[in-house]
């Protein structure tokens, strides 16, 4: 069961930055702001519609009865007048009542005297539109009266429109517009809320991508780099924890560094110190080959000269191994014939196939199959890879070498040996299957190995073309020197 924070603590959370206590503090202060906005919202426009609208104006607008008999009584004195008096009579019109709009049609249907201009009406009125006009009147916006000039309905008519919220009462009317400033300040005031959130979590945003940035953008070393600190906030202890992880991380690479280096220096060292004593064993045994010895002697004889030739052999793999690793091992690639370099590496091994009981047999192009190597190099992985025959598929009596030139060349040792997964008194640490493939890696060429009770089939090819065939087979160490 979790417990309760203590008082302490929890103070010392409310004093640390908190982006949920900004955001807090952002939707709070909206909730106490808004009604006060609001309230100084109504002041202001009270204020302003009290001075743009008196209140005794509005009273020539709200007695439509009265506006439209006045109205009425203008189209009847207008009867008989010529087109300026009637002009001029919709001008004084215009004069008492400025918030009307007005203009006359005369007996052809032509517009005339309109008051303010407008585009919305026809310069020619057909009856149709007429009654269309007047069907629009009833239900308008606009409070309309439509009167014919004088007495005979020949001479035309005339339209005055008056918005229809002036004909209203004036606290209907003020209630009407302060309401929609009202909406309007609440609109206003929302808008502010997101806008100030869209910009909190922008900010918020930035900082993240700026983040993920530098931890996708590593530096030369391969480790990303530290980040500045953007606040004492959420974010800023994540990227706090994220520059400790990186100063984490560069300790452990140094200190790795540093244990590569000794790692790599007591192997030098251990190397050149065993060689010696290595040395002085292999002349005394020399002597001792010369001196008289029994049957059992000189089978012990035999068995510790092998052995000081396997160490010598294993330090050997150590030293080169050490400086493989360290990319120190002399590399000098050159454009060399693979099938020539094969066919000399065979005939040296000729003899020691031959003393082994072993059948080695060889398919080797005429023409010359040109890869880019290290000639040094490709002579020990052929040699590692013949020794192994040697050591650990004597018991099949047969080896194959065999060099195809298709897709670039492709190099096969089989064996009929018990497969790589049988055991072997030979079986050792493993360093001529690691400098095998870093000497393979280095030189663009790959290896595959399929391995059964049946024997085992080793390829060497470029890499290029080894992606292809890759799951055709696995690899396995059956011994010290197996590549």
């Amino acid at each position: 069961m979790s417990r309760l924070p203590s008082p302490r603590r929890l103070l010392r959370r409310l004093r640390r930055p908190s982006l949920l206590l900004r955001y807090g503090g952002i939707v709070l202060s909206a909730i106490i702001l808004l009604p006060l906005l609001l309230m100084l919202v109504g002041v202001v426009t009270m204020t302003s519609l009290g001075w743009l609208w008196p209140r005794d104006e509005p009273s020539i607008y709200s007695d439509t009865t009265k506006l439209r008999l006045a109205w009425e009584a203008e189209a009847a004195a207008m009867g008989g007048e010529s087109p300026a008096e009637a002009a001029a009579r919709m001008a004084a019109w215009k004069e008492r009542y400025p918030r009307t709009y007005i203009f006359r049609v005369d007996a052809e249907g032509r517009l005339r005297d309109v008051m303010p201009a407008r585009k919305d009406l026809p310069s020619v009125w057909s009856a149709a539109y007429t009654v269309e006009y007047m069907k629009d009147a009833v239900s308008g916006d606009r409070f309309t009266v439509v009167s014919f000039v004088g007495s005979s309905r020949t001479e035309g008519f005339i339209a005055m429109e008056v918005p229809r919220y002036l004909t209203l009462p004036y606290s209907q009317r003020m209630d009407r517009v302060s309401g929609g400033v009202y909406a309007g300040g609440v609109l206003l005031m929302l808008g502010l809320f997101l806008l100030v959130s869209m910009l909190f979590f922008l900010r918020i945003r930035r900082r993240l991508v700026r983040l993920q940035a530098a931890m996708e953008r590593p530096s030369a070393g391969g480790l990303p780099e530290p980040v500045e600190l953007s606040g004492a906030d959420e974010i800023g202890r994540l990227e706090g924890s994220f520059n400790g992880m990186v100063r984490q991380l560069e300790d452990a690479r140094r200190r790795e560094r540093q244990e590569e280096e000794l790692r790599r220096d007591l192997i030098a060292r251990l190397s050149h110190d065993l060689r010696t004593p290595l040395t002085v064993l292999r002349a005394h045994a020399h002597t001792l080959a010369k001196e008289p010895l029994g049957p059992s002697g000189r089978e012990s004889l035999a068995l510790m000269t092998g052995k000081l030739d396997y160490l010598s052999e294993m330090m050997e793999n150590l030293f080169s191994y050490n400086l493989l690793s360290a990319g120190k091992y002399p590399y000098r690639p050159e454009r060399l014939d693979a099938a020539r370099l094969v066919r000399t590496q065979l005939a040296a091994w000729y003899p020691a196939f031959e003393q082994a009981g072993l059948e080695l047999e060889s398919d080797l192009p005429e023409e010359p199959l040109w890869w880019t190597a290290d000639p040094r190099w490709l002579e020990r992985v052929l040699d590692n890879l013949l020794l192994n025959v040697l050591r650990h598929a004597a018991a099949g009596g047969w080896c194959a070498v065999r060099l195809s030139p298709e897709a670039g060349g492709t190099l096969r040792v089989e064996d009929r040996g018990p497969g790589m997964d049988a055991p072997s008194a030979a079986k050792g640490s493993g360093l001529g299957l690691a400098i095998a493939e870093l000497m393979l890696r280095e030189q663009g060429l790959s290896r595959t190995v399929r391995s059964s009770k049946e024997g085992t089939v080793v390829e060497i090819r470029p890499a290029e073309r080894a992606g292809a065939d890759s799951a055709a087979g696995g690899s396995a160490d059956r011994g010290a020197d197996q590549p």
